[in-house]
């Protein structure tokens, strides 16, 4: 029987195919922080007038503090101030800046750069011309340490500054600011060189007030700090600034949502003196109090060598300027302690051409300072500014002098530049404005024993005067040196938690 032969067959099982959409999940949203918008949006329309405006904020500055120096000539003249009593009005002036430094310092960390910037300038504005109707030597101090209170919160503009400039330019912008102060400086020198002989110092006052009121209304086209908004909690204030930076640098926003923290504990002594930040607090103060205390060193050293002449080979106080021997009549006026020496106009060239000195090194204080770093640069400017000092007493002639009053100036205008940016970069926001608050504070000690030393112990002990003035920048060159952090190219810290 033949066998039925099958054919292979391929059983195929089919299953159903369920076609479904995969669960989605869910995408984690974009964020970015201020830190990041602000490098994302770069350098700008917006930076260059925040650069004019809160740069401007050192012509003021400059032209109440070198006020003093080409003042003091004609009050000590006018009221026969002595020595002590000349010194002591730079002394008051320094001492309120240093209180209200601290307190506005608290107040910026806690309500904002910007309202104790404009209360600042108001206050000052309103006491320096008060200070020109002083009835009396009396009201004169009361008035100007008035003054020095309202001054003291100008740094809020260095601060607004850096909080709103890309990380690569605060080395570049930062210094830059010292032309504004020098520009204020050479103005009070003119303005004084032609007002005081004409019209007398208190208009010269009166009009030295005008360009901080012409300021207050500038003010208005600058924001408060993103930084500092979103530190209290409100975002939409700082996204608001940054996205009117963005329009206006014609640039855009990074994607997604501003996030930082809310920073409930702002602006406290604990945290500036914290473990973190002891060590670093310590060397910076002592910083301070070195720099200010050479920087107004010079300054009335400046105005006292040439209103008093004791450098050898300088004009000498019997002679007139054509070099001719002039025998004065020997009176009591001539004995007087206070010394009556109002300022030629040769004095006033002198003082123009050193104080143009604070802009020379400028351009090799930045290389410096993106080069070298913050630390290295300023420990060199420091050792070299205590060698001029001793530089100073080599006998020479008045062109020698000028020459090394210039050299002076420049560093001591390099110091303050580095350090102004080190402290502002240190710091987190968290306690930024108090950490400057409290180096200003401090450095004024050193602004209120310079005019002691240059004003009356240069009288008793011309080399012992330059040796604590070299001494000092010593110190501060070897706590320069030694500071345990380097900020070159170091993003801003929102908070100490950031700090490794």
């Amino acid at each position: 029987m033949a066998t039925k032969q099958t054919e292979p067959v391929t059983i195929i099982s089919l299953r159903k195919l369920r076609l479904e959409t995969p669960e989605t999940q869910p995408k984690e949203s974009k964020t970015f922080t201020v830190e990041d918008a602000v490098e994302t949006i770069g350098f700008g329309r917006f930076h260059i007038a925040l650069f004019l405006i809160m740069g401007s904020t050192g012509v003021v500055e400059a032209m109440e503090i070198m006020l003093i120096a080409v003042v003091s000539p004609v009050i000590r003249c006018e009221w026969q101030l002595e020595n002590w009593q000349v010194a002591l009005v730079t002394t008051m002036v320094f001492f309120g800046y240093m209180i209200f430094s601290i307190l506005f310092g608290l107040l910026a960390d806690r309500y904002g750069r910007w309202k104790i910037l404009l209360i600042s300038f108001l206050w000052g504005a309103y006491f320096s011309l008060l200070t020109s109707f002083s009835p009396s030597y009396v009201w004169f101090v009361f008035l100007r340490t008035m003054v020095g209170c309202g001054v003291s919160g100008h740094a809020q503009g260095l601060i607004i500054k850096t909080e709103f400039l890309p990380t690569k330019y605060r080395g570049y912008m930062l210094p830059l600011s010292q032309v504004f102060w020098l520009a204020g400086s050479l103005l009070i020198i003119s303005l004084a060189s032609v007002v005081i002989p004409t019209i007398g110092w208190r208009w010269l006052i009166r009009i030295a007030s005008i360009p901080g009121i012409i300021l207050i209304l500038a003010f208005k086209f600058i924001p408060e700090s993103a930084r500092f908004s979103v530190s209290t909690g409100n975002t939409q204030a700082a996204l608001a600034t940054l996205q009117r930076i963005a329009r206006i640098n014609r640039s855009v926003m990074p994607e997604g949502k501003l996030v930082e923290p809310i920073l409930e504990k702002r602006g406290r002594f604990a945290d500036l003196l914290g473990a973190k930040y002891l060590r670093t607090t310590l060397q910076i103060w002592v910083i301070w109090v070195g720099i200010s205390f050479a920087y107004y060193g010079v300054i009335l050293a400046s105005a006292e060598l040439l209103e008093r002449d004791l450098v050898c080979g300088s004009r000498s106080g019997s002679e007139s300027e054509s070099g001719v021997a002039v025998t004065l009549p020997d009176t009591e006026e001539n004995h007087s302690p206070c010394h009556c020496h109002v300022f030629a106009p040769s004095d006033y060239r002198t003082m123009i051409i050193s104080t143009v000195g604070e802009i020379a090194l400028n351009p090799f204080n930045i290389l410096g300072i993106n080069f070298l770093g913050r630390r290295l640069s300023l420990s060199i400017t420091m050792g070299c500014t205590a060698l001029f000092f001793l530089l100073l007493n080599i006998c020479t002639s008045s062109s020698g002098l000028t020459g090394f009053l210039f050299m002076l100036r420049a560093l001591v205008a390099a110091n303050f530049n580095t350090i102004y940016i080190y402290t502002a970069e240190v710091y987190p926001t968290m306690i930024r404005a108090l950490g400057m608050g409290t180096g200003g504070s401090l450095c004024r000690i050193g602004a209120m024993v310079a005019p002691f030393t240059s004003q009356v112990l240069m009288s008793a002990s011309f080399l012992g005067a330059l040796c604590l003035f070299s001494s000092v920048c010593v110190v501060c060159a070897i706590s320069a040196f030694t500071l345990p952090i380097e900020t070159k190219g170091r993003a801003l810290q929102v908070s100490d938690a950031e700090i490794s």
